[in-house]
């Protein structure tokens, strides 16, 4: 395997075929099982220098580009049903994000006196590290639809265009997610730690950070992509005791926790899986409307913004 990768011919190295290997590396994260076969020898130290100037070169090619970029200002909002069942965003965050905490507490609190101590045990329950049910955005559109780990296979989606402001923290890096689980700890050992042992093999103390205490001062995190590839799905050390795990995000996605973000005057968008399993728009009377009946059926085009 390794002579093989080492013998790759890079130069046609497409923006298509690197789009196709991230959604492929978000579709195959799991937090809650071992690593499978392909994980343990892309593990092993020569396949990993194998795969050094594929990496260099996927770095180098211009479909990477966006992946090291801020927090845009017009995003999109995913709701994963059809454009005639309309939903509105959701709204007081402060709210939400404090039965988040109490919820997580509790959960903390059950699972230390319920779920056995031992990390090899057959138990297994949460274990994303993004507080539910606030706004989460994200950069493009259609790529944004596929870049979902733990998705559900939806077939159609009512894309929500949507403006923020304020104070948004970037994850580009480990340190970056490191160091606001530092900041801002919560303990979650006894609910993470069946699930998180069996992705990672680390046993010990868990963290994430407590996002109601984060909106103290931020009102939004946002996750470049590299900052995805380069953290998620493994044990990052917070300190000399405990470590944590970056799961349920997608890459250049940002969560929003304060009330700062509203929907744009643009319209909402109908999008649903076409025959080849890629992402159609579909014309609204919305489009119509603002474009007129000829342009509308160029917007039934896949596309990207």
């Amino acid at each position: 395997m390794a002579g093989a990768l080492t013998g790759l011919d890079l130069s046609g190295l497409s923006d298509d075929v690197v789009q196709s290997a991230l959604v492929s590396a978000v579709e195959s994260a799991r937090y809650w099982q071992e690593p499978d076969g392909e994980d343990v020898l892309a593990g092993q130290s020569v396949i990993r220098a194998a795969l050094a100037p594929v990496a260099a070169a996927v770095v180098a090619s211009p479909a990477s580009r966006p992946w090291g970029r801020p927090r845009q200002p017009v995003q999109w909002v995913a709701d994963w049903r059809d454009f005639e069942d309309p939903t509105r965003l959701t709204r007081h965050p402060g709210r939400v994000l404090s039965e988040w905490a109490q919820e997580e507490r509790l959960q903390e609190a059950r699972a230390t006196v319920e779920r056995p101590a031992d990390p090899t045990a057959n138990w297994s329950g949460s274990w994303w590290s993004i507080p539910q049910g606030v706004t989460a955005g994200f950069g493009q559109i259609p790529t944004g639809l596929d870049l979902v780990e733990d998705a559900l296979g939806a077939e159609a989606a009512t894309v929500i265009p949507v403006q923020g402001a304020g104070r948004t923290y970037e994850i580009h890096a480990p340190g970056d997610w490191v160091r606001l689980c530092r900041e801002f700890p919560l303990e979650v050992s006894a609910s993470r730690r069946h699930d998180w042992y069996r992705v990672t093999g680390r046993s010990g103390r868990w963290v994430i950070p407590d996002w109601e205490q984060v909106a103290s001062e931020w009102d939004a995190v946002h996750l470049t992509t590299m900052g995805y590839l380069s953290s998620a799905t493994r044990a990052l050390s917070v300190d000399a005791d405990a470590a944590t795990v970056l799961a349920g995000w997608g890459p250049d996605t940002t969560v929003w926790l304060t009330d700062t973000v509203r929907e744009s005057d643009e319209p909402r968008q109908s999008w649903h899986r076409g025959p080849g399993g890629g992402w159609i728009r579909r014309a609204t009377a919305a489009d119509i409307g603002s474009a007129g009946p000829a342009r509308a059926g160029d917007r039934t085009q896949k596309g990207e913004r």
